[in-house]
């Protein structure tokens, strides 16, 4: 029996009113619980106690699509205190829900909850979220896999399959423990055990063949890689063998496809990459393997994580009988360890995809230049102590020769509260206090001054940022993390930035944008972003022994004039210092 033509009138009328909706009732609220808890976990044939979410290692992966609300709620079941940030995420007038200790919120402590409430605004791709107190995010990681919205597809063929992969390291010893002690004596932290592919060695390490993160494809499919880099302080290159990446999207950014066998991610970067399987099945296996880019003097850990990447044998192959026969292994060969010609031309090869739907929104003109020096110094050994730090002084880092203190109230608290008196100073330089030649011979002087200064700066400035790598201690390349942002990388070389010849080679067409930027080894690199979000904003190395050691300052965004400008009041289950 037909449907009565009223009952076809409603349908129809009911289709067309969601056709009409806005994007934003189509838009969902998606709720997770993050029960902070210990849990025992065997590597390297060794079981030590970590700090998990959910009692998972790695972390769970958060799922959600553009214009998503997320309401996580974080339980701290631990003796440790505890803060979440959701790396890369805008938090769009939302900064109570950024999550790094001290800076945004008060950790929360033994016992308490908190729910962090945020909205994803105009962002697509991978993400992730990472624990942001102490050494704490060796453990207390996992994706973010924004998907585009509905009806939405996205701008590369649509993959068979997505996969995420974050790279993590592995200690044997508790990452607390390690970080305590660098910072009493001032020497270098212990360096890991294993690089690891979701929390799993592989089997390049001592028994560790059973801990091998296997990657199951189908010949003649493309497969979604969704890459973060979760290590607590390498670089890493990445690569897999007899096999070409097409990268298509970094730190939730479309950028313009380009093939590679290698790539380099810094801690706090994610990439996106399509990886083609071969036509036919290859009678083989492939490893895929990241090791790290290392451009520092200190020691590191010089070991390679190694997967599998396996393909589902045919019917006709198994039963051939050929499925018996041991199959070949092939190896990627990665570049050499400080190989940095590798990463400048891969890095040259970012751009954004600058598309009229997904636009590079540079800013053309400049309100507010800055010049930040970047790397390590150090302080004098305290009284009746002896160091390990360079000529028996301790090892610290610095942004413009200050290193900055973490203080024991949440700034955007006391930023909010108008009760910023004894807690930090908007006074932070806008350049060096005593120039000097950055990559060339070092000065005599090591020591770095320290306070808690903040960079203030007005609603909607377009800012432009030269962040210059120091010799001092030997020249590193150090990956910049800005909360709150994404900025567009306009510029980069070696050497001193020369203000006068380097601007006139900046890319203000189709830079890439991204939220974790590398400076060069001995080199400078130039970004620009819009000062359109309200909120006092982290920005610090993401070798997290650098963060430690005081290579971070804060940007004081103050509100605008409209009321869609201003930030928003704090939650009232905000935790408490």
């Amino acid at each position: 029996m037909g449907a009565s033509p009223a009952l076809m009138g409603f349908v129809l009328l009911t289709v067309l009113s969601l056709c009409l909706l806005p994007e934003s009732v189509l838009a969902i609220t998606r709720h997770y619980k993050f029960n902070v808890e210990l849990k025992n976990v065997t590597r390297l044939c060794h079981t030590k106690t970590l700090v998990s979410v959910n009692g998972q290692f790695p972390g769970p992966r958060i799922v959600a699509r553009e214009g998503d609300r997320l309401l996580i709620k974080v339980v701290n079941h631990v003796q440790h205190n505890i803060s979440i940030h959701w790396h890369g995420i805008r938090q769009l007038r939302s900064g109570w829900a950024d999550g790094p200790a001290y800076i945004t919120q008060c950790p929360i402590q033994t016992g308490q909850s908190y729910i962090y409430n945020f909205t994803i605004v105009g962002q697509r791709g991978t993400l992730w979220w990472h624990a942001h107190i102490s050494w704490l995010r060796s453990t207390l990681y996992g994706p973010i896999i924004i998907l585009p919205k509905r009806g939405i597809p996205y701008p590369f063929a649509k993959p068979y399959k997505e996969v995420p992969i974050v790279f993590g390291e592995w200690f044997k010893s508790d990452t607390e423990a390690i970080i305590n002690q660098a910072l009493q004596t001032g020497g270098g932290p212990n360096v890991s055990d294993a690089y690891t592919f979701n929390g799993l060695p592989g089997p390049l390490y001592n028994c560790s063949a059973k801990d091998t993160f296997k990657l199951k494809v189908k010949s003649g499919k493309t497969y979604l890689l969704r890459l973060v880099n979760s290590a607590l302080n390498d670089d890493l290159f990445f690569s897999i063998a007899n096999h070409t990446l097409t990268v298509v999207e970094v730190d939730a950014v479309y950028v313009k496809p380009f093939e590679t066998e290698t790539l380099v991610i810094t801690p706090g970067q994610t990439t996106n990459v399509l990886l083609e399987t071969k036509p036919h099945y290859p009678s083989a296996t492939f490893f895929m393997t990241a090791r790290p880019y290392v451009t520092g003097l200190g020691t590191f850990d010089n070991s390679t994580v190694a997967g599998i990447l396996e393909y589902e044998k045919p019917l006709n192959f198994i039963h051939s009988g050929n499925s018996i026969k041991k199959l070949p292994l092939f190896k990627p060969i990665l570049p050499p360890l400080n190989d940095t010609n590798f990463v400048t031309n891969f890095v040259n090869k970012l751009r954004s995809l600058g598309s009229a739907q997904f636009p590079a929104n540079v800013p053309q003109n400049v309100d507010k230049r800055f010049f930040f020096t970047v790397g390590l110094g150090t302080s004098p050994c305290p009284r009746n102590q002896t160091c390990q730090g360079p000529n028996g002084t301790m090892f610290e880092a610095s942004i413009n020769n200050i290193s900055f203190v973490m203080p024991t109230t949440a700034l955007l608290q006391a930023h909010f509260t108008g009760q910023s008196n004894g807690v930090y100073v908007p006074d932070f330089p806008t350049s060096p206090l005593i120039p000097f030649n950055y990559t060339g011979n070092p000065p005599n002087n090591t020591m770095v001054s320290s306070g808690t200064k903040l960079v203030v700066l007005p609603f909607n400035t377009s800012v432009e940022l030269i962040m210059q790598d120091t010799s001092i201690l030997g020249a590193e390349n150090h990956p910049l993390h800005l909360h709150g942002y994404n900025f567009f990388v306009v510029g980069q070389g070696f050497g001193n930035f020369d203000p006068n010849k380097d601007p006139a080679k900046f890319n203000l067409v189709d830079p890439i944008e991204r939220n974790t930027v590398g400076v060069p080894s001995g080199g400078w690199v130039a970004i620009r972003f819009l000062a359109d979000n309200p909120g006092v904003w982290f920005m610090h190395c993401h070798l997290e022994v650098h963060t430690s050691w005081g290579l971070k300052t804060a940007w004081l965004v103050l509100d605008g004039k409209l009321p869609n400008q201003k930030l928003l009041p704090p939650p009232a289950d905000l935790p408490k210092c």
